[in-house]
């Protein structure tokens, strides 16, 4: 190695610096430009780590095929880390966690050995919100223009929904705080809560839900409807959430989703597009309890309405039984006088009848003599057989009408026995009359009222005690 100021083989040699020299000339320049210094930076954080209270972080930029144009150490040191991630946190509900599009302050630093890297002082909070929501817009317009959006939130609940497939995670606090409200209410309502476990954050998120989804619709005909629980500890990391594929599973599932992700404040795009949204677990779960017992309430408002309603069907029955019991003597004497003027009409037509069949007969009679004188000149042996024909049939056909007409007398006769009141009062009946008029209702009598009770065979005086 040439010291510094000798000769080369082809002239003056140029005058170096070593390695550290040119790191530390290069640290200094960083150092002294001051748009590198105090300057805001927008980047997206990637293999975010915590370790000995510093945050250790890249920063990479992408391009719109999602390939890595630019990428820098950075780092947040532990004197100004807590501050800045509780500041971040209250405005964003969100840790700084990779993935994240964020807008850092810092200073550039070159190493002699680490090489280049940002330090970071600050992070604008309302940036990381507009992208995030931005993200949700995109999303949900997404949906919107494939006419799925507002599609899971037209599912029909079912009045009292007690088959519930819960995705959570195995174990986490959300889902026993569910289970707990759900089986201990107060009312003793049963429920079928089956879990299908799935990772409720981090980057696995998206895939996992989708999966127990993909389960729960294997045998829908099971289930109610599906409780997506974000199963409790940490109230950060819900990326997983403000996902596509996720968000569209969800909209278009067949039976009605309902979320409580336990985030009081900000609202995810799951939040938007299933058909209940709850804020926890617990709340998902009251809910459910909340469907039933209202359920329960309106069929017993029915079973009361209905008993109201037989109740006063069945008097309103008595009351025209009763009507008809009183009517019946009145019906009968209806009947038996219309019976009784029937038969005297029928009496009354037999005599003309019988004239009338007589009359009928003679003029046959007459007619078939002078067929019988016209025939005679024909042969008289002949006319002599007709003549005979025809007078057996006509003597038998009046014996006919003339029974017939007796008998529908003796079934008239009958039938007039049969209602007339002495038959009813032979059969073991009796009629009382107060001054002439039938009893019908033991309630009308008053005391000391005399009664005439008629049987078949005389009557008996009495006074109402």
């Amino acid at each position: 190695m040439m010291a510094m100021g000798d000769q080369g083989l082809f002239g003056m040699a140029p005058a170096a610096m070593t390695l550290t020299q040119f790191t530390m000339a290069i640290g200094d320049a960083v150092r002294r430009n001051p748009l590198l210094q105090r300057a805001w930076v927008v980047a997206e954080l990637s293999d975010v780590r915590v370790s000995g209270g510093h945050c250790y972080m890249e920063l990479v930029e992408k391009n719109q095929s999602g390939q890595t144009v630019a990428k820098m150490r950075a780092t947040i040191w532990q004197s100004t880390f807590s501050m800045i991630r509780q500041k971040f946190y209250a405005a964003t509900g969100r840790d700084i966690m990779t993935g994240l599009k964020v807008m850092l302050n810092g200073s550039a630093n070159h190493h002699a050995v680490y090489g280049l890297s940002f330090s970071v002082n600050d992070i604008d909070p309302n940036y990381t919100l507009g992208d995030m929501e931005r993200l949700r817009r995109e999303i949900l317009d997404r949906l919107n223009r494939e006419g799925v959006l507002g599609q899971n939130k037209m599912r029909r609940m079912p009045e009292a929904p007690q088959r519930i497939a819960v995705i959570s995670a195995a174990g986490a606090a959300g889902y026993g705080d569910f289970m707990n409200h759900l089986v201990a209410n107060p009312e003793g309502f049963v429920f079928y809560p089956v879990l299908f476990p799935a990772v409720m954050q981090g980057d696995r998120t998206s895939l996992s839900v989708r999966e127990a989804l993909y389960k729960v619709a294997q045998n829908l005909d099971k289930w109610d409807c599906v409780a997506i629980l974000r199963g409790g500890g940490a109230t950060t990391d819900l990326n997983g959430f403000d996902d596509y594929e996720l968000a569209r599973a969800v909209a278009t599932f067949p039976i009605p989703v309902v979320v409580g992700i336990g985030h009081e404040r900000d609202r995810t795009v799951l939040d938007e597009i299933a058909h209940t949204r709850q804020k926890t677990p617990t709340a998902v779960a009251a809910f459910f309890v909340d469907s039933v017992r209202a359920s329960y309430e309106r069929a017993l408002s029915l079973v009361d309405f209905v008993s109201r309603y037989t109740t006063d069907r069945l008097s309103g029955e008595m009351r025209r039984l009763t009507n008809c019991e009183a009517l019946i003597p009145a019906l009968v004497d209806v009947r038996l006088s219309s019976a009784r003027s029937l038969l005297e009409r029928e009496i009354s037509r037999i005599p003309v009848l019988v004239s009338s069949r007589i009359s009928q007969a003679g003029a046959k009679l007459d007619m078939t003599g002078r067929l019988l004188s016209a025939l005679a000149s024909r042969g008289s042996q002949r006319a002599s057989e007709r003549l005979d024909e025809l007078t057996g049939r006509l003597i038998t056909a009046a014996d006919t009408a003339m029974k017939r007409n007796v008998a529908r007398l003796d079934s008239l006769a009958g039938m007039i026995g049969a209602l007339s009141p002495d038959n009813t009062l032979k059969r073991g009946y009796s009629i009382t009359r107060v001054n002439g008029k039938a009893v019908t209702d033991a309630s009308s009598l008053k005391k000391g009222e005399r009664i005439t009770t008629r049987l078949y065979h005389g009557e008996v005086e009495s006074e109402v005690v």
